[in-house]
């Protein structure tokens, strides 16, 4: 709002006998009050405003095992001394195919080969190919699609017999 029309808003609320008025815009903000007697308060802000994001509330930590529990369950239970795990090497989102409309790099019992690709992590919009170490079987998928993974978190179980 420039000086003309602020002098215009000043003038009508005057006359009209409203008490109050408020005007709020991106980096401006204008109150108009007035007094039963007619006399006039103008308060004139034009200091930007912003909200200031309030801190979540912190989040009770559930009794799910740890990372490293997990993986020694995992290791325990389902591998076998002559399987190997694969895991993420970065933190990031987990897809199991290249885009939504395309078949899935792998499905369980298939043979792999060493280099080929298994996965996709997405890290800060950069899609990162995880290829397998080893040739062998895939024995198990251990993360479902489009899930958050963690570094070190395993993904697969491959037999290289």
């Amino acid at each position: 709002m420039d000086i003309k029309e602020i002098q215009n808003l000043i003038k009508f609320v005057y006359k009209s006998g409203v008490e109050e008025v408020k005007i709020e815009k991106e980096n401006f903000k204008i109150t108009i009050k007035t007094k039963a007697n007619n006399n006039q308060q103008i308060i004139i802000d034009d200091t930007p405003q912003f909200s200031i994001p309030q801190p979540a509330p912190p989040i009770a930590q559930q009794s799910n095992p740890t990372k490293t529990e997990k993986t020694s369950e995992i290791q325990d239970k389902d591998v076998s001394d002559n399987q190997i795990i694969i895991k993420s090497p970065i933190i990031g989102t987990f897809y199991r195919k290249p885009s939504p409309d395309k078949p899935t790099f792998v499905e369980i019992g298939q043979d792999v080969k060493t280099g080929d690709i298994l996965c996709v992590i997405e890290a800060m919009k950069l899609f990162n190919e995880i290829e397998s170490d080893v040739s062998g079987k895939i024995v198990k998928i251990l993360v479902d699609d489009q899930s958050p993974v963690e570094f070190d978190q395993p993904l697969f179980i491959i037999d290289p017999s």
